[in-house]
């Protein structure tokens, strides 16, 4: 006989890929959260992202999540521990909590993926690092400044995310 009783909450985001209104420029590249961590008891987040060739952030290692990633289109390498995964559309490959990694967009037209994680530290982080989209598409490319690359670097800590590295050639 089985006492358990299963409860499922349940959350459907209707179109989700027709929301680009909510799209924000996070450092080179142009996020939108499909599924925001509050969204359901669970805290899954997933985070689209549209990059640019050659575009990927420092070597980092996140404290509390793991981070899963979906490639939707292009081609991106992701390096975790060391090891480079070279994915494409389809491919998918987590980079666990505590563990070292970055990625690179390797398609000469850039890349499309998902980020799913279970918390909001890296959401956080998005809302708290990012700016208004001011037209379709990807922001300017730029380099930070010393300065600016510090402050990111403390945002990063506030949200238990540590730069350890600079980014993949």
């Amino acid at each position: 006989m089985n006492d358990m009783t299963a409860i499922h909450d349940t959350t459907v985001i209707h179109d989700t890929t027709a929301n680009h209104d909510h799209s924000t420029w996070f450092l080179n590249g142009c996020v939108s959260v499909r599924l925001a961590a509050a969204q359901g008891p669970d805290r899954i987040s997933i985070v689209e992202h549209r990059m640019a060739y050659g575009d990927g952030p420092p070597l980092h290692v996140h404290h509390n999540e793991d981070e899963v990633f979906h490639v939707l289109e292009g081609t991106i390498r992701v390096q975790i521990d060391g090891v480079d995964h070279v994915l494409r559309a389809g491919d998918i490959t987590v980079a666990p909590k505590r563990i070292r990694h970055a990625f690179r967009v390797e398609s000469l037209s850039g890349a499309r993926f998902l980020t799913i994680c279970r918390g909001s530290d890296f959401e956080s982080l998005i809302a708290q690092g990012s700016r208004p989209a001011l037209m379709p598409g990807l922001p300017p490319m730029h380099r930070p400044s010393a300065e600016q690359a510090a402050a990111f670097a403390g945002l990063c800590l506030a949200n238990n995310i540590e730069l350890v590295g600079p980014p993949l050639d």
